[in-house]
């Protein structure tokens, strides 16, 4: 069995064999979404004099439900409008590979150090992105790295619109008077 911290180093190291490691451990569904959890705490963390506890506990949260969320949607996206041939994934594989691409957020906890947050949240999230590319290239068993490019861009667009809806229909941040 491998260590949760290897496959965390592994997957932030852009390993593409960690990602068909997780792809196919079923038992490694609550290490991703520990990474999850650990990435997003680490951007709160990071982000201390804006979040406090209360924001690190939303953010928590809210990465949690957007990793569910963006698993489904880029399932639906990847087998469903842009499959190739030998396309063959579950929600689980997209949950346990996406979820180890938030590897990288960990860095984020270096973002505390005054001056670099922005440099810090700037190149953890390209770094995510590539994370992701990957996973999902792996999880929907791609042969074309374009077309996994492809299957990320319109999973975020579509889960942008539906954000937007939401703010629209829910009412969103506060506004100042």
């Amino acid at each position: 069995m491998t260590s949760f911290k290897d496959r965390m180093i592994r997957a932030a190291k852009l390993d593409v064999h960690v990602y068909e490691e997780v792809e196919a451990d079923k038992g490694a569904l609550s290490q991703a979404m520990w990474v999850v959890i650990l990435s997003s705490v680490a951007a709160g963390l990071g982000s201390a004099g804006r979040a406090g506890f209360g924001g690190i506990l939303i953010g928590t949260v809210v990465a949690l439900i957007a990793w569910y969320f963006w698993a489904y949607i880029t399932y639906f996206v990847g087998t469903k409008l842009l499959p190739e041939p030998q396309t063959k994934a579950d929600v689980g594989e997209l949950l346990r590979t996406i979820g180890f691409s938030s590897s990288p957020g960990l860095i984020r906890v270096l973002g505390i150090v005054p001056g670099l947050t922005g440099l810090v949240f700037w190149a953890a999230s390209v770094w995510m992105l590539v994370a992701m590319v990957i996973a999902v290239r792996q999880a929907l068993d791609y042969t074309s790295t374009l077309r996994a490019v492809g299957v990320c861009i319109i999973g975020w667009i579509i889960q942008a619109l539906i954000l937007m809806v939401l703010f629209h229909v829910f009412g969103g941040p506060a506004k100042p008077v």
